[in-house]
């Protein structure tokens, strides 16, 4: 059976084919400017799937849009929501629907891969999520914050200063101590989302009694990652990897979907 994983966020989408048990290469796009026939490609060429297992934060009318191509191809669009358990994941939100379901996926996808290994799994795309897993699959909850890219898009839009100087000029260099405004900026939002995984990697060692591993994803991760200090390891594609996991769960663990 042809599953179709789809994982939109707030500005990019990535999609991927699941079927017997091995999850093709993953493609990637911005859907800002998408059309109903861009969504439609998602499903040729090449067999129908059928069904579509969806993890969206993307908003009602991308969902709309995506439902429909999804009907127009003869598959019925399953969006996930949150369960209190599934995928070996236990949530530990007071209300699990008010956990992204992105990263739910992520947990579900990471705990797959490192079973039995507390892990600390970073999204970095618009926001940054840290989200903290036992051994045991256990979700311990997490931390948002703004991502770099936000954190920049920020300090420019707010500060008349920073936004001037940071006009132009020299490069400034690569490390923290930047010699020009906007390497100055650029440094203490990737350094401060690094220093932040690392903390919660410490804050993690108590519960876990051992180091997590850090495992992170999203289309910013390649410029925090390199400056954490914890053991980390990056996956491109791991809520596609929670979802397929999702996609073949026993009927009695799967996620509940709209």
């Amino acid at each position: 059976m042809t599953v179709l994983l789809v994982d939109i966020g707030n500005t990019r989408i990535k999609w991927a084919r699941f079927e017997g048990g091995r999850l093709a290469p993953s493609r990637a796009a911005a859907h800002s400017a998408w059309r109903a026939a861009d969504y439609h490609r998602l499903f040729g060429p090449g067999a129908v799937p059928v069904r579509a297992l969806i993890s969206s934060v993307a908003g009602s009318e991308v969902n709309r849009a995506l439902a429909a191509a999804a009907r127009r191809a003869g598959v019925t669009a399953e969006f996930l929501r949150v369960p209190r358990r599934a995928g070996g994941v236990t949530v530990g939100y007071f209300e699990p629907w008010r956990l992204g379901v992105d990263r739910f996926a992520a947990a579900v996808g990471a705990h797959a891969l490192f079973p039995e290994v507390p892990l600390c799994v970073v999204g970095v795309g618009t926001a940054m999520t840290v989200d903290f897993l036992g051994a045991d699959g256990r979700h311990h909850g997490g931390v948002i914050i703004a991502a770099p890219a936000l954190m920049i898009e920020a300090l420019l839009g707010r500060t008349s200063g920073i936004r001037s100087r940071s006009r132009g000029g020299a490069g400034g260099g690569v490390g923290l101590f930047s010699r020009s405004t906007r390497a100055g900026i650029t440094a203490g939002a990737r350094f401060a989302a690094a220093a932040l995984i690392d903390r919660a990697v410490e804050e993690a060692l108590p519960i876990a009694r051992r180091r997590a591993l850090v495992v992170v994803h999203g289309g910013g991760a390649p410029s925090v990652r390199p400056l954490v200090r914890s053991a980390s390891v990056g996956v491109p594609d791991l809520v596609l990897r929670g979802l397929s996991a999702l996609a073949e769960s026993r009927p009695s663990a799967k996620p509940r979907l709209n």
